[in-house]
């Protein structure tokens, strides 16, 4: 009798870790999109032409150092980016993007 008021103090605290029963989950309200905001110069994603800037023009500078870049006569916006540096996320498809390695030569020259 005693083993079995012991086994049953044992296991009692274990009752109170069974789940209680529960009832099916109130179903969640369907919820209506929001429309969208609109915002100045901006409508939604913007079209990535291929090439649009004309970067193809000089793909001559590439692997040249990055001070050459404003001898190449260049008559568009552009932007140099240096190593690891922070570009700004406007997003321009007309801009050449000229980009710059560890040593200072173009490796990339794309659109934005």
């Amino acid at each position: 009798m005693t083993r079995a008021l012991i086994a049953f103090l044992a296991l009692a605290p274990l009752a109170a870790c069974a789940p209680a029963y529960q009832s099916a989950p109130d179903p969640v309200p369907a919820v209506a999109p929001l429309p969208p905001t609109p915002v100045a110069g901006l409508s939604g994603l913007e079209s990535r032409e291929p090439d649009a800037c004309h970067a193809k023009d000089y793909v001559s500078a590439l692997g040249q150092p990055g001070s050459i870049i404003p001898g190449l006569g260049v008559s568009r916006d552009f932007r140099v980016v240096e190593y690891r540096g922070i570009e700004p996320q406007e997003y321009d498809p007309l801009r050449i993007v000229f980009r710059l390695d560890a040593a200072g030569n173009i490796y990339n020259i794309d659109c934005g």
